[in-house]
């Protein structure tokens, strides 16, 4: 049976990019060693050219493949989003890869086919389709965390993630089971449909809910199933933290919130209460912990953990009981957001920490930090920058995207929310300005005073250019963010 030309035309930018990821796959045999960026920038053109494509969809809403697949502005969002973290994820990782010697073409192949697995969560209207993009993402990323073969806690941290990987497909797949045998179907729509009326109440489709709640729960990196991210973000290479840090998490996000709402959207009851509790439980250890941390690395893990708590504050207003359509949409559009602030600010931090080690040192400890203002002023500026955004301190984009989602909160009639994720924001000040006093008020070592200059490549600069612009301009102009944003969000039920 033949495939409708108009199917294949919805999913044309994952086709490309897969394409592009096995033409990488067969021609790094027959590419010469010091060859080897040819490959990065195959990877960074079909980028660029699915970016277009998808901005050419927007606005329209396709269904594809007899309902397995959607393309609208939600998934279109979402992926233009990942084009461009992947796009500055290829850049940062062409000079470390060579710095750390595991330069590996196929570790572009890897990036491509992690991309294509979260495109298809995002754009899944069927559960087993969203399960199969989160296995291919979750597959690639396991070979990634231990691409650094001569280090041991670098095998620990991809043999770590894939124990606790496969465990929630395990769970997630479970649930999905579950929820076949109680609606006969995997369709979002006619779950939807059926959990609306008397199977609402069925203990097993409240099991299998759950059950679907934890499997997304371990992929956000919420507590209490975050336990993998903080050996896995140590141990993976930077580069691959970045990616894992950012991508994944907002493909996560996107597939779950899209899960619950379309599936789940009529019975919030069921389950608005649960995210709560997590989204509660997440902030307050996520901070409280990166308190006590003194690798950098270590610490941006339980940092990104708690910033899947707040990211979880749009997704209880968006099903909060109660509200209407529009306070429910502000939710959405504000995690959205936060997603996308989030990215520039975290993947300039992980790009920070890779230069230093180029410079010479680690970089991962806090105490590398030691007086890099009187060493390399500009370096010390960045790193500044980036720290009191993830802080949330005015004017930067750190600030706008908290803004943006306690005001929601408060327009869900949850201000109390609102004012517990203040108090933590001011809590996660602590070990963020910490890295900053660190840098500005410490006397560097006499060897650290050997290290006057950071190796700043030109791939990786344009990556700190974008961040920062990022970071800055989204802090003092957030207006078309926020417009793109409002237009892309999943209608309410």
């Amino acid at each position: 049976m033949s495939i409708p030309f108009a199917d294949l035309a919805t999913i044309l930018p994952e086709l490309l990019i897969m394409g592009v990821a096995c033409l990488i796959l067969v021609l790094d045999p027959v590419t010469p060693t010091g060859k080897k960026d040819f490959l990065a920038w195959i990877s960074l053109g079909v980028l660029a050219i699915c970016a277009l494509v998808t901005m050419a969809d927007f606005g329209e809403t396709t269904v594809a493949f007899g309902g397995l697949v959607v393309m609208d502005s939600y998934a279109a969002f979402w992926k233009m989003l990942l084009y461009l973290v992947s796009g500055m994820t290829i850049l940062l990782s062409m000079s470390y890869l060579k710095e750390e010697k595991i330069e590996l073409a196929e570790y572009y192949a890897f990036v491509l086919l992690a991309l294509v697995g979260m495109m298809v969560m995002i754009s899944g209207a069927d559960l087993l389709t969203i399960y199969l993009g989160i296995e291919l993402m979750s597959i690639t990323l396991y070979i990634m965390a231990g691409l650094k073969r001569y280090e041991a806690r670098s095998i620990e941290a991809s043999a770590k993630y894939f124990v606790l990987g496969a465990f929630s497909s395990g769970i997630l797949l479970y649930g999905i089971s579950l929820l076949f045998g109680v609606t006969g179907s995997t369709r979002l729509s006619e779950i939807s449909a059926v959990v609306n009326g008397p199977a609402s109440e069925d203990p097993l489709m409240l099991l299998a809910l759950m059950l679907i709640i934890v499997g997304f729960g371990f992929k956000v990196a919420a507590v209490p199933f975050h336990m993998w991210t903080p050996d896995v973000y140590e141990g993976a290479p930077t580069s691959v933290t970045a990616f894992m840090a950012v991508a994944s998490k907002a493909a996560s996000f996107a597939a779950f919130l899209r899960v619950l709402l379309e599936a789940f959207g009529g019975v919030k009851p069921n389950w608005n209460l649960i995210i709560l509790a997590i989204c509660l439980i997440t902030v307050a250890l996520g901070n409280l912990v990166a308190i006590v941390q003194t690798n950098v690395k270590r610490m941006l893990a339980y940092s990104s953990i708690a910033h899947a708590g707040y990211a979880l504050v749009g997704v209880v207003v968006a099903g909060w009981v109660g509200v209407d359509a529009d306070v429910s949409s502000r939710g959405v559009s504000s995690l959205m957001l936060y997603l996308a602030i989030y990215s520039f600010m975290t993947i300039g931090a992980f790009a920070m920490i890779a230069i230093l080690r180029k410079g010479g040192l680690e970089g991962e400890e806090i105490e590398d930090f030691t007086g890099l203002a009187k060493r390399h002023k500009g370096g010390a500026f960045l790193m500044l920058v980036f720290m009191i955004s993830l802080a949330g301190i005015p004017p930067t984009a750190g600030f706008i995207g908290k803004l943006y989602l306690f005001m929601a909160a408060v327009n869900a009639g949850l201000a109390w929310l609102a004012i517990f994720g203040l108090v933590f924001a001011a809590i996660s000040a602590f070990y963020y300005l910490r890295i900053v006093m660190v840098m500005y008020m410490r006397e560097p070592s006499a060897e650290q005073e050997k290290n006057t200059r950071l190796v700043l490549s030109p791939q990786v600069s344009v990556v700190l250019a974008c961040a920062v612009a990022g970071v800055v301009l989204l802090g003092v102009y957030p207006g078309p963010l926020v417009s793109i944003a409002d237009l892309s969000v999943l209608p309410i039920k």
